[in-house]
């Protein structure tokens, strides 16, 4: 992998773990607003909460974070593929 592809990686995957974390706030933030008691690892488990689960707007954003997870695992991938210097 060239150099410079190997540095956009590492901007992209830096930007991606920044947009994770703004992400994840945001789906823990409105899950408690529908359950004010629950923790970061309820949120990871929402089928435990039916509340969650039925609620179209937490849906859409813990769905959003779920994207970024897979892009984050696609870049981290490409830099593992072979031929790649990453």
């Amino acid at each position: 992998m060239a150099d410079e592809t190997h540095a956009t990686l590492d901007d992209v995957e830096r930007l991606l773990d920044a947009m994770i974390v703004q992400q994840d706030d945001k789906v823990l933030t409105l899950a408690r607003r529908i359950l004010p008691h629950l923790t970061p690892e309820d949120v990871r488990n929402p089928h435990d909460f039916a509340e969650l689960v039925e609620n179209a707007e937490w849906n859409y954003e813990d769905g959003i974070l779920a994207g970024l997870r897979a892009a984050q695992i696609a870049v981290r991938a490409a830099r593992r593929a072979p031929g790649s210097r990453g």
